[in-house]
């Protein structure tokens, strides 16, 4: 199987739910978080603040699954996250390893 790299942008109020549920899921064996500036949102989804800054304050979430876990995750991450603003993309991950 191959891996896949799962890119979660979500806005920061939903950011612990998120977190949570990965944690809780046997198919994110492991992840990253960072906070992002995200940049073509929807203008009117922006608060005051972002709309002078002209960017969206996000949480950037990882997640390195495999193509067969797939599945199961989006589909919980849609089932409790629905209409929460969450937007995904899905790359694969062409090697990985770690330095010793």
């Amino acid at each position: 199987m191959s891996d896949l790299c799962l890119t979660l942008l979500c806005p920061p109020a939903v950011e612990e739910k998120l977190l949570d549920l990965l944690l809780m899921s046997p198919n994110a064996n492991f992840f990253t978080s960072a906070p992002i500036a995200a940049h073509g949102l929807a203008f009117n989804a922006l608060s005051q603040t972002e709309q002078v800054l002209g960017r969206g304050f996000a949480t950037q979430v990882q997640v390195i699954i495999s193509d067969a876990d797939k599945p199961a995750l989006l589909k919980a991450i849609q089932t409790q996250l629905a209409g929460a603003g969450v937007r995904y993309w899905i790359t694969p991950v062409l090697d990985a390893g770690d330095i010793t």
